[in-house]
């Protein structure tokens, strides 16, 4: 009897776990993954952060709700290091850390730097959709 109902619960721990990966937009910068994805149309955000940035700081668990927020599961968030991706930078012209540029049907439609209010965030993000 116990050890159903440990084995219930563990799995519906996993079910859970894997539910809010499925969910979950984020991933890591990925030049090929990104050109594919914009080129697809889909809905995408790059978000240029730096480790060292107290706007990132504040930021990022903004971005880790939303990214696995239902809402937004269409949208993929790929997180760039500032301090690494020269080339990323300079195509989308992105001169600061801390900021979100914003694509949907192949097009840049919207883009956000240095906002750390999550309804301004929300807003930029639900741009993509």
């Amino acid at each position: 009897m116990m050890k159903t109902f440990i084995g219930r619960a563990v799995l519906g721990s996993l079910v859970l776990a894997l539910a809010n990966i499925a969910y979950a937009g984020e991933a890591p910068y990925n030049k090929a993954q990104f050109d594919e994805q914009v080129a697809a149309g889909k809905p995408t955000i790059v978000y240029l952060h730096a480790t060292w940035c107290p706007t990132c700081k504040i930021q990022q668990p903004i971005v880790d709700r939303l990214s696995s927020d239902a809402e937004f599961k269409s949208l993929t968030v790929f997180e760039a290091d500032y301090d690494t991706e020269t080339a990323l930078k300079k195509s989308l012209r992105i001169t600061q850390q801390s900021t979100f540029v914003v694509f949907k049907g192949g097009h840049e439609v919207a883009r956000s730097t240095g906002e750390t209010a999550e309804p301004a965030i929300r807003k930029t993000f639900e741009a993509a959709l």
